[in-house]
């Protein structure tokens, strides 16, 4: 796989040491879709944000939500439903207090990002609605950090639902980039009653689309993306249900793409990919 980049300077050329990645979480949100006449089924349709162009990382690019893990997710009083965090050490092979930390980041910033809430009253509900300002509000807080996530939840009465998320992989950015992070992806089922809304912050546009139709629009240049954003939609594109996707089965290992000089430009590079258009 092969993605023109921007010149990243000197580190791109190996001059420097490389920027230790700092760990973060993604969550690919799944609905299906409206099925066309005729069809059993309307397909997989994942929900994209654009991130504003004057983001540091990644400005311009279509993306899933998520970002890097607050230090207060590892917050052991944040109440927890479903797989242990050393059940999910063992998934994501990751240090018990991390892999907390991580499933925390993922329901949190899948909230700050999307409006979205993976969480309930007890193990068997989960949130209906997540629209209204009281509930932009503690959104809100959240992003500027003067509320914790442990917090908003005792607040809420409700438990982190760590059984609605499934991990699908692992993306380390490019040695050599001026900001670096260790991110484990993840995937869930928009729950019943929920809607995402265009939140703003950092994306300037939101939208549902199927996964194949994300893959050509990054092909024709029309949805620019980065490699992990890229591959996750063309692995989701042969899925026919959310409820497949999330049954699939998958190991977890890190993919470290490469920055390397391809006809005079920096272009990340997959090793042994070939699902990108040719340079």
């Amino acid at each position: 796989m092969t993605t023109e980049h921007p010149p990243a300077g000197d580190t791109a050329d190996g001059h420097a040491e490389p920027v230790e990645p700092r760990p973060a979480a993604t969550v690919v949100l799944l609905r299906e879709g409206a099925a066309p006449p005729g069809a059993a089924s309307g397909g997989i349709e994942v929900y994209l944000l654009r991130r504003a162009r004057t983001m540091p990382f990644a400005p311009g690019a279509y993306a899933f939500p998520g970002g890097r893990v607050d230090p207060r997710d590892a917050d052991h009083g944040v109440r927890w439903a479903g797989p242990s965090p050393g059940d999910w050490a063992a998934v994501l092979g990751a240090a018990e207090p991390l892999a907390r930390s991580l499933v925390c980041a993922a329901v949190r910033e899948t909230f700050e990002e999307s409006g979205v809430l993976l969480a309930g009253a007890s193990a068997a509900e989960v949130v209906a609605d997540t629209r209204g300002d009281d509930w932009e509000a503690d959104r809100t807080a959240l992003i500027d950090r003067s509320l914790s996530f442990s917090d908003f939840l005792d607040r809420r009465g409700l438990v982190l639902r760590s059984d609605l998320l499934k991990a699908w992989s692992h993306w380390i950015t490019p040695r050599g980039e001026p900001r670096r992070f260790d991110t484990r992806f993840f995937v869930a089922v928009l729950p019943v009653g929920q809607q995402t809304r265009d939140v703003g912050g950092e994306a300037d546009r939101v939208v549902w689309m199927r996964p194949a139709d994300a893959v050509a629009g990054w092909r024709d240049g029309s949805l620019p993306m980065l490699p992990p954003t890229s591959t996750t939609c063309r692995e989701l594109a042969g899925f026919a249900a959310p409820d497949a996707a999330m049954a699939a089965r998958r190991t977890i290992a890190p993919i470290l793409p490469e920055l390397r000089r391809v006809g005079g430009r920096t272009r990340i590079v997959v090793p042994g990919d070939t699902g990108c258009p040719p340079p």
